[in-house]
């Protein structure tokens, strides 16, 4: 890892608190946005074009792509959800939250890996391995709900999002709690 980069425990907790801000800000232009097309279509894209950035910078700094393989699948995942999503935004919301529920899903097993991977090294991992989990259960009830008559709304994601900024900032605080406490390593 070259020196110009945080040690991992100080990164995690910058990144998970980072990826906390980012999801109560998306929320929050959600719920903001919803009665306008052009704000919604973008807001949409940028969600999981955010993940694979974010999980990209993170494999990086955790030891490359090659290392961290269950986030290589996340950034690749990711980056194809926001094209995918792009184009599904064109055809209707039923489409676009069937993609995101199959993305939810992908990401979400990638997420309990990764956190699976990280729990030894650098604890406080069960809030993601955790979030991993639901991010599954979130993916098949979008998928199910992509498949009703009712029209998806961007506020039908909205939850998925806040529920991963809880995950987020929960992981962030239990490593900071640590750092704190000087052990560097808590749960």
């Amino acid at each position: 890892m070259p020196s110009s980069f945080p040690s991992q425990s100080h990164w995690l907790r910058s990144y998970y608190y980072a990826r906390t801000v980012f999801s109560v800000a998306w929320v929050a232009g959600a719920i903001l946005a919803a009665d306008n097309a052009f704000a919604v279509a973008l807001l949409l894209v940028l969600y999981p074009a955010w993940d694979a950035v974010a999980n990209f910078v993170d494999a990086r700094v955790s030891g490359g792509l090659a290392a961290n393989r269950s986030q290589s699948l996340n950034v690749i995942a990711s980056a194809l959800t926001a094209v995918v999503v792009a184009l599904a935004i064109l055809r209707d919301m039923h489409s676009v939250l069937a993609v995101f529920g199959i993305w939810a899903g992908l990401s979400g097993l990638a997420q309990l890996v990764t956190g699976l991977r990280r729990r030894r090294s650098e604890g406080a991992q069960w809030a993601m391995i955790l979030s991993g989990g639901q991010s599954v259960l979130a993916g098949a009830h979008m998928i199910q709900k992509s498949l009703g008559a009712a029209a998806p709304s961007i506020t039908d994601i909205a939850p998925y999002a806040a529920f991963g900024a809880f995950y987020f900032l929960l992981s962030a605080l239990w490593l900071t709690v640590a750092a704190f406490r000087g052990s560097g390593k808590v749960a």
